[in-house]
This record gives structure tokens, sequence and C-alpha cells, in this order.
């Protein structure tokens, strides 16, 4: 029994050293390198540099009053449409006393002196009508009440106008009134009823009651740093992408490249605009912030690889492709335009091509 368990014993010994000798050799012995490949493909490549800015109407105007006074109602809310001509707001006038006063005793002076006109009249009327006097004296007399007359009007409009900012004789056409200048969207509306507004003058830019655009003619307005400025030039393809509009991109042509830049942050910019092509009945917002790819080359539905897969040797490119299963020989090609990712291959490879990648199995 004794020398059974020895022989058992002994066995297991053998085999442990046995496994373990098997075990170093194979970790000794180099395990065959295999590569992966990869074909090359058919892609639209597209240099382009970009630009950050924000998408703005084309035309906004700022509605502004040409009277001051109080704001006695409001028409229209941000997000309305007008059309030129429609009403935004009606401004109550607070008149100036020193000017309503000095009104008031012009009317007095006035209709004083049409009394006195029509007093004498009365009596030159009169003595023409005995024959008394010459005609010349009469039309004299009616000359001079129909000014009196004219007189007592003109300072009644004046007053009135001092008072309520229009007169009798102007119907709806009135400065009190404040009318849309052009059709479109009103953005915002600053103001609210009982708000005080300042005219627009030559010395005061004036309140703005409303703000309203045009919201079917949008630009992009960015700006380019100036290591790329010198590679755009004007009626090149933008590709802008809207932050709040997902998996969506619109088509813009870049129209003005501005002169001077301006240092921002250590960096000079230079502001450029572009007329945004919108799609029908598609409605964007003013002020969405944009990030605009200009594309300075664009070649589509070319036969390409990624360019990791090329190297270099002097001014030559080459890959290394498969001639048989893991063997593979260096192979010149010409390569065309880069995205940084991507590059065209225009001579040297076919679409059956497979080509050594950087990707190694053990």
């Amino acid at each position: 029994m004794k020398t059974f368990f020895k022989i058992f014993i002994g066995l297991i010994i053998l085999a442990i050293f046995g496994g373990t000798l098997y075990y170093l050799y194979d970790k000794s012995q180099t395990k065959p390198v295999v590569y992966t490949t990869a074909s090359p493909f058919v892609e639209t490549i597209i240099k382009k540099t970009v630009a950050t800015g924000s998408v703005v109407p084309r035309k906004e105007i700022a509605i502004k009053p040409v009277v001051s006074g109080i704001i006695d109602a409001l028409y229209v809310e941000p997000g309305d449409q007008v059309k030129k001509g429609d009403l935004i707001a009606k401004v109550r006038i607070i008149p100036n006393m020193l000017n309503l006063n000095n009104a008031r005793s012009r009317l007095e002076q006035a209709k004083i002196s049409l009394s006195n006109a029509q007093a004498d009249y009365n009596r030159q009327e009169e003595l023409f009508d005995k024959d008394v006097i010459a005609a010349s004296e009469y039309e004299d007399a009616d000359i001079a009440l129909r000014q009196a007359k004219q007189e007592v009007e003109a300072a009644e409009n004046n007053l009135q106008l001092i008072k309520e900012g229009q007169t009798k004789n102007t119907g709806e056409t009135t400065n009190t009134l404040i009318r849309s200048t052009i059709d479109g969207m009103v953005l915002d509306v600053p103001v609210e009823e009982g708000n005080s507004v300042i005219e627009s003058n030559t010395f005061n830019e004036g309140t703005t009651i409303a703000n309203v655009a045009d919201m079917g003619e949008m630009v992009f307005e960015g700006k380019v740093d100036e290591t790329e400025v010198g590679k755009i030039s004007e009626g090149m393809e933008l590709i802008l992408t809207i932050g709040a509009i997902e998996k969506e991109s619109f088509t813009a042509i870049l129209e003005h490249i501005s002169p001077k830049g301006v240092e921002e942050n250590g960096a000079i910019q230079f502001e450029i605009k572009a007329a945004v092509k919108l799609k029908d009945n598609q409605f964007v917002r003013a002020g969405y912030s944009a990030n605009a790819d200009i594309v300075l080359e664009r070649v589509d539905s070319v036969m390409a690889i990624q360019e990791s897969l090329i190297q270099f040797e002097n001014d030559s490119v080459y890959v290394e492709v498969e001639t048989q299963p893991q063997v593979f020989e260096k192979r010149y090609i010409k390569t065309g335009l880069s995205d940084g990712i991507n590059i065209q291959v225009l001579e040297g490879l076919d679409k059956d091509t497979k080509i050594k990648s950087g990707t190694v199995e053990g």
C-alpha cells in the first residue's frame, strides 16, 4: 500500500514538472503577427475652416416715436406678424407747459385780431354799399378779415398739436399713432403701457418701442481668425450648423469679409457675413448661435482611404498592399484632397485593394 502511494505521488510530481516545461516552451515560441487590412472607399471630401457666430435677420428695424410722451396703448406682442403701416402703439403727449401757455396766448391774440378785423370789415362794407368809399378800401378790409380768420385757425391747430399731437385736419395720420415701417415679425417690445418715451430727433435716437424684422431673409454673422481669413473669398459656400436645431445643416453663401480686423483675447478676428438659404416654410429664430464650416475645396464621390494608412518616403507617398495572405509590398500612390481624416486617391489603387492598417492582432 505504501508503495502505491509513493508511485502515485511520483506520477503527480512528474506531471507537474512536465506541464511546467511545456508551458515555458510554449511561452518561448514567437507567435505569428496577423495584420488587419482596409480597402479604399467612395467618399465626399471637404476641406474646410470653421467660423463661429450667430444667425440674425438681414433687415431688422427699431420702431421709434417722433413725439415724446407716454405709451397709452400697445397693439402688438413679440411673435406677431405685421404689415407695413400696421399699428404698433399709441403715444399720449404730455405737453410742455411753456409751449402750451404760448399757444393759448397766441390763440387769444388771434381771436382779438379777428374781432377787430370783423368790425372794421362791417363798417367798410356798409360804407361801400353807400358808395362812400372806393372798392380798394373795401377789398383791403376783406383781405384783413380773411387773414385774421386764417391766423385763428392756425393758432387753434398749433394748440391742438401741442396738446394732442395732431390737428383736426389730419384725420388718422397722426404722430401719436406709431406704425410699422416694414412687413415682418415683431421680435421684441421693450416698453410697456405707461412708460415714458422720447422722440427720435437730431440730438437723440429716441426710445425703441418695438423691433420688427423680416424673418424670411437671414444672414450668418461670424468671425474668422487672421490665420484663416486669407484662405476664404466672397462667394464661397458655407455649411451652417445651428446648435438649437439638431441633425440638420444649412447652406450659406459668403457675402462679406471685413477689411479690418478687431483684437479679441489677444487674436485678430475678421467679421464675415453670409446669406443663409432657408428651406420652404422653415423658421429660424433670430440670435441662434451657429458654426459655419467654410468650404475651401470639395470633391464628391471619389476613391479615398484613411490618411493614417499612408506613409512617406522623401517626396513620395506609399501604402503597403496585400499581394498574398499576410504578404505585403510597398506601392506608391498619387493623392489628392485631404480633410485631415480621409484623403483622395488619384492613382495606384482600386476598390478591391487591401491595405495593411496600423492595427495588429497577436
